[in-house]
């Protein structure tokens, strides 16, 4: 979608995207939604995936 293609396009030129996710189970870790998990995969650098408090 638009919100994927336009983070994608900003890594390009990022030396680090950090990008936020929360928790949408009570089960332990994170379940990562479609645009952190595209981004994880396809982004040209380093992705930091910072959980919610």
């Amino acid at each position: 979608g638009p919100a994927r293609r336009a983070l994608l396009e900003a890594a390009a030129q990022a030396d680090l995207l950090v990008v936020g996710a929360h928790r949408r189970t009570s089960l332990p870790g994170l379940q990562l939604g479609l645009i952190n998990h595209a981004l994880l995969h396809h982004a040209p650098c380093p992705v930091a995936v910072v959980p919610q408090e």
